[in-house]
């Protein structure tokens, strides 16, 4: 079965499995006993630990192993924001980031989001109109997890060191595909990212920054990070870094190349899609889409049923009932997201077999929600009736609003309009997503008894 969600967690790699298993023979004593095989697993833990800090671009001593991803980006924030507590509480983030990094932030600090632009980045310059004199610290990813686009790191950086404001950095989609360049000051990570064991995290901190551990403390990893280390996984994380950085530029080509065969392809074998994120500045690995009048969630499990496993930050899950922040931010449409996202070693037959399967998932999911086939146009509209309309969309989740004024938009005449009620937070975003796929103007929100209403203005 073809996996299809390596962004969300790796398959483990043969040699970060050969590295595990060799050192739960070797690594399993306290390495902090000076006994023989506390000194062995103290050589093994510091071996691992000079890997990964030549991985990440750091001294070895700037480098400590956490119990998770998260977890490092929590230590990270906290340690920063308590280290500068004089300078203030403020906090610089980007609209897009992880989010355990919005999380992060907001227990800790007064945040201001960084807007991005349709492909999902920020620019150095619009970090610099939000960093103030109490800014104890900014926040940027490496690269998207949502959408694989890569983040102008280096020259955020400069401005933040303009600023005197330290710079942490979340690299854990990108780690694996290369060093995170730029003068950052905090960087995190997450093993089972690049295909290490999950429950290994990175937390790099430079020599300079002012830091103060926060939470449980004890004498192991320099304080950062307390409790007994699980040397097995920690080796076999940087075992498997190392070995997916030696290979990442060669299997980088070949990846990038089956994504822009989705990039390209999708959009002309399925209609009403729109590709997001930065079609240059991405991962190479990564291809997020999202389709009109498709509940995510409904097509995620129809691709699983042909065998695909793929996942959707689309607004329609059932856990949120919320839009995707990422796409929310970029001002993409949310429905029917698709996020695939190829481990290394997928062979080209398989992405070929996943594009002649997708359309007719697609059709599928499109025919349950009572989508409309075709839109209609200029010789295909009904007759035109009234000048304006109003469609009951209340309590309705998405993508049955935007099916609804699908539905209706040709009722109209050209200069007429269409009003939905909603209370779908999604609406807010889809509906004006819709209008610009299609061609139709948006006018705007307006108040409603209950939840908003959307005005659309039929153009053609």
């Amino acid at each position: 079965m073809p996996y299809f969600d390596a962004a969300s967690s790796a398959p483990l790699h043969p040699v970060a499995r050969q590295a595990l298993q060799a050192s739960l023979d070797e690594g399993w004593a306290d390495p902090a006993r000076l006994y023989r095989e506390g000194r062995r697993a103290a050589l093994l833990l510091d071996a691992a630990r000079e890997a990964a800090a030549e991985a990440v671009g750091c001294r070895p001593d700037e480098l400590v192993f956490t119990p998770s991803g998260t977890h490092a980006v929590h230590a990270g924030v906290a340690g920063v924001l308590a280290g500068r507590r004089r300078v203030g509480r403020h906090v610089a983030v980007s609209a897009v980031e992880h989010s355990s990094v919005l999380h992060a932030a907001a227990s800790g600090g007064d945040v201001t989001e960084v807007p991005v632009d349709r492909f999902g980045a920020v620019s150095p310059e619009s970090y610099g109109e939000v960093l103030r004199t109490d800014t104890a610290l900014a926040c940027l990813q490496s690269a998207n997890h949502e959408v694989g686009t890569e983040q102008p790191v280096a020259g955020v950086a400069e401005v933040c060191r303009g600023r005197e404001v330290p710079l942490l950095v979340d690299a854990a989609q990108s780690l694996g595909w290369g060093p995170v360049e730029g003068g950052w000051s905090v960087l995190t990570a997450s093993a089972h990212k690049w295909g290490g064991p999950a429950g290994v995290g990175l937390l790099a901190v430079r020599k300079g920054v002012r830091f103060a551990p926060q939470g449980p403390a004890d004498e192991r990893e320099s304080g950062r990070a307390p409790g007994f280390q699980n040397i097995p996984a920690v080796v076999a994380a940087a075992a498997s870094l190392r070995a997916v950085r030696a290979e990442a530029a060669a299997e980088g080509l070949r990846l990038r190349a089956l994504v822009d065969l989705v990039r390209a392809r999708v959009p002309e074998l399925v209609p009403d899609v729109e590709v997001v994120g930065d079609p240059l500045r991405r991962l190479p690995h990564l291809v997020t889409f999202s389709c009109l009048y498709v509940d995510g969630e409904a097509l995620v499990h129809a691709l699983d049923l042909a065998d695909f496993s793929v996942n959707s930050g689309s607004s329609c899950t059932s856990s949120t009932l919320t839009p995707s922040h990422v796409l929310r931010a970029m001002g993409v449409l949310s429905e029917g997201n698709v996020r695939v996202s190829l481990p290394p070693g997928t062979p080209r037959a398989e992405v070929e077999r996943f594009l002649e399967v997708l359309p007719g998932a697609v059709a599928g999911v499109r025919e349950r929600l009572g989508a409309p086939v075709t839109l209609t146009g200029p010789g295909a509209t009904p007759p035109l009736v009234v000048d304006t309309l109003v469609v009951d969309a209340l309590g309705r989740r998405c993508p049955i609003p935007v099916i609804e004024l699908a539905k209706v938009i040709g009722d109209v005449p050209v200069g007429g309009t269409v009003t939905v009620l909603a209370d779908d937070e999604a609406a807010r975003l889809d509906i004006p997503a819709w209008c610009g796929m299609r061609g139709q103007e948006y006018v705007g929100e307006e108040p409603a008894d209950h939840g908003a209403a959307y005005v659309v203005r039929r153009v053609s």
